[in-house]
């Protein structure tokens, strides 16, 4: 009896079986992880560009003069991007489990790359006006279309091309790599720093970063083009076995629905959430309210991140061993414990004067309507003159209480803070008028270049939250491909972790943002994490199977 007249389970099986008659020599296998993970770190390199540049991004292609806004809109176009990878899961995952892996892959890489660059072609918001915003949000959709099929298709040809025993570590090098792309953005912008005059960066080097992805791109062309197909996937097409509508099927195949939600909330709404808090949360609250100059947030990062690639590939080892579950449940479980104490020792490291003088000289604002609005300029609306004020105190790190009352007060220790009518009119004048009088209380907010034992502290927390990350990630790429039958492996892999990564994940620095700006509170964002987090973890504990890995079984 041939292939086709076997039981759909056992059908998988056979097609998973391929591999072990097929199986590649050691010289494929390094180009295989290789090609698939230089192509991985060249296309999230494209995508962690634009928010490693967001500082900069925020004044090219936002008018408006209100800080906490203009982050807040880059945040909300670097948001779109995560908001179409759903869709792009669907379509590339609907491609690789009928066209087949690797060329999926080449299409959404050449997306990428194409899009990536032509960020850097954009002219500013003050020659084109609101076209430029428009045109990078429309250049945003195309990355997140075409990341929404990279991952997956990275993931699993890997995974299809290596034997049981090792998959868990050989995978870990795609997961490493998703970091590796992150490392690379801050080399670049590094190196554009050193070559570049500062004014001139900012004016117009900021684009070379974007334009190098030419040049990416024609590099991961040329390594993903010498690749072959996935055996497995070879082996179903010749047996005629691929599916006739991966998507639907997705949702129909027996158990898929249960595996489905675990896979979003279980696995990949944990690990999205602890990455992005770590990396992006990371930079942006060492570069905002803690004010390190950017020179040293980049090179803090880039040691950071550097170090962390290797914890990747020692959880995916480890896996291989005790299976998939437990550096997850671990990591999970060490998050909710350990994120808020490693942000409060990273405050004080970076800017240990802001730190001491909120200690000391406590912050009061009273008034009527103490509220903040951080989209008031964006749609109109007129923010209250207390709002203004708390504004101002967030986005220079300072942390205050509020008193009600019906009059506008400030006080620092207890002494009143005398309020100038124009600072209610002019931003600029306000955040300078209130920081020079909060500095004579000990409050600093120049920019910062801490201690080298600071920055060696920085480092090891940083180290520390990635270290989360590696728990929570190593293992994933493994352990999502085991999840899924091969025929619709793609698909059913790619559908929830873009959906988790683009919402759950892509959306943190959005919505931390807005938590922050409405609490005040530098650390309130933070709440985010742990609810995803606390709320995975129950589900990864019920859902996730234990003990050794195992290959796709029908349950």
């Amino acid at each position: 009896m041939g292939r086709k007249g076997l039981p759909r389970g056992l059908r998988d099986m056979a097609e998973a079986q391929a591999l072990a008659a097929r199986e590649p020599s050691e010289q494929e296998i390094r180009l295989v992880i290789g090609a698939s993970s230089a192509g991985t770190i060249f296309e999230w390199y494209d995508f962690f560009i634009y928010g490693t540049l967001a500082y900069i991004l925020k004044d090219a292609f936002y008018a408006t003069d209100n800080e906490t806004l203009g982050l807040l809109l880059v945040w909300s176009t670097f948001a779109v991007g995560f908001a179409f990878r759903p869709l792009g899961a669907i379509l590339f995952g609907f491609l690789g489990d009928r066209l087949g892996r690797k060329y999926t892959f080449l299409v959404t890489v050449t997306l990428m790359g194409i899009a990536t660059a032509g960020v850097g072609f954009i002219p500013t918001v003050d020659t084109i006006g609101i076209a430029a915003p428009i045109i990078v949000i429309l250049l945003r959709v195309i990355q997140g279309l075409a990341l929404g099929g990279e991952y997956g298709g990275a993931a699993i040809y890997v995974a299809e091309h290596a034997p049981p025993e090792k998959r868990g570590y050989y995978t870990s090098f795609i997961q490493a790599s998703v970091a590796g792309g992150f490392v690379l953005s801050i080399i670049v912008v590094l190196a554009c720093r050193f070559l570049i005059p500062v004014d001139a960066f900012e004016a117009w080097g900021w684009r070379v970063p974007f334009l190098l992805s030419i040049i990416l791109l024609a590099i991961s062309l040329w390594m993903r083009l010498k690749l072959s197909e996935s055996p497995v996937f070879q082996a179903m097409k010749e047996a005629g076995e691929t599916s006739g509508n991966p998507f639907v099927e997705s949702l129909t195949y027996p158990g898929n629905p249960k595996r489905l939600f675990v896979a979003l909330f279980g696995i990949t709404g944990i690990l999205t959430t602890i990455w992005y808090t770590a990396f992006f949360s990371g930079m942006s609250f060492l570069r905002g309210p803690m004010h390190v100059d950017d020179l040293t947030v980049e090179l803090i990062l880039l040691v950071s991140g550097l170090i962390v690639m290797t914890f990747y590939i020692f959880v995916g080892k480890w896996s291989d061993r005790v299976g998939r579950k437990l550096p997850i449940i671990i990591g999970a479980a060490a998050t909710l414990a350990l994120l808020f104490p490693l942000f409060w020792m990273m405050g004080s490291l970076a800017n240990p004067a802001l730190a001491d003088a909120a200690e000391r000289t406590p912050i009061v604002v009273s008034g009527p309507a103490c509220e903040t609005d951080p989209f008031a300029e964006l749609f109109q609306r007129e923010q209250t003159d207390c709002g203004k004020v708390l504004e101002t105190l967030t986005a220079s790190g300072v942390p205050y209480q509020l008193v009600p009352s019906a009059e506008l007060s400030l006080s620092a220790g207890g002494n009143a803070v005398a309020i100038d009518p124009a600072w209610l009119t002019d931003g600029a004048a306000r955040k300078m008028g209130i920081q020079a009088a909060l500095g004579q209380y000990g409050f600093d907010f120049a920019k910062q270049r801490p201690a080298a034992a600071n920055i060696i502290g920085i480092v090891a927390v940083l180290l520390a939250l990635g270290m989360l990350s590696a728990l929570t990630y190593g293992s994933v790429a493994a352990l999502l491909s085991e999840m899924f039958p091969p025929r619709i492996r793609y698909s059913s892999m790619s559908i929830p972790y873009h959906i988790g990564a683009g919402y759950l994940g892509g959306f943190l620095p959005l919505i931390a943002g807005v938590i922050v700006a409405r609490t005040g509170d530098i650390y309130s964002g933070l709440w985010y994490t742990m609810a995803v987090v606390g709320f995975g973890l129950l589900v990864a504990w019920w859902g996730l199977p234990s003990g050794p890995p195992t290959d796709f079984a029908d349950d």
